[in-house]
């Protein structure tokens, strides 16, 4: 009956968040991002705008190496006060702060298309068994639900004990995770896809999670993360 505390300051949250209006106004909205990539954009970066829309960009980067991602989208910018929960949700089992991350998730991406299902990227069973619970799925559950789009827990795996893509640099990601997803035999996918993952560095985790999902059948393969790392 009493309004919850604000999760990164400890003052009184607003109704519903765990968020006080400070804290929930300082929240580092992600910017004008590439479309293919989601870091952001500047004039000089900016090297075309789709006709339909002139609020998506392609870097020069994605433009003349295309990723496997078609859109990535990403609510905020890993930065304060965002930066406080995140390690809080991932490392340290606070759920109250993947409900919120995953509730600016709901907010920044209500208006997006809706694609045909929300594909959580998994952990290893050994990583599961440690942490005892996989952090995407904790916000691909709710998202799902409050958009209304099938959430498909379970198709993929990640058949490789990765080593933890905190701890190295951007191309021993990229070979740490090559080859390291598979999809479940016999798993009729569906043709527009979106990976949920919490956090977004480098994009190797999620880049060899599409190339999977595009072996096992799928025509179109996003990502909605909870923060950018610019």
């Amino acid at each position: 009956m009493w309004p919850g505390s604000c999760l990164v300051c400890g003052a009184h949250g607003r109704e519903g968040r765990d968020l006080c209006p400070l804290c929930e106004a300082a929240m580092p909205w992600h910017p004008h991002a590439c479309l293919r990539c989601a870091l952001p954009l500047d004039q000089q970066n900016t090297a075309a705008t789709t006709a339909h829309d002139t609020g998506s960009a392609t870097c020069a980067s994605c433009l003349s190496e295309p990723p496997p991602l078609v859109e990535v989208r990403a609510a905020c910018t890993y930065g304060a006060p965002l930066d406080r929960l995140a390690p809080r949700f991932k490392f340290h089992g606070d759920l109250a702060a993947g409900r919120v991350l995953s509730a600016l998730m709901v907010e920044a991406f209500g208006s997006l298309p809706r694609p045909d299902a929300i594909v959580p990227v998994p952990l290893h069973r050994s990583r599961l068994r440690q942490r005892g619970y996989d952090q995407a799925l904790e916000l691909a559950r709710p998202l799902a639900s409050a958009l209304r789009i099938p959430l498909r827990d379970g198709v993929m795996s990640r058949a490789v004990a990765t080593s933890p893509q905190s701890r190295l640099d951007a191309a021993d990601r990229r070979y740490n995770v090559e080859d390291a997803f598979e999809v479940r035999a016999r798993v009729d996918l569906p043709a527009h896809v979106v990976l949920v993952d919490d956090v977004m560095t480098t994009g190797a985790t999620l880049h060899s999670a599409a190339q999977c999902l595009y072996l096992a059948g799928a025509v179109r393969v996003d990502a909605w993360v909870a923060a950018r790392v610019p």
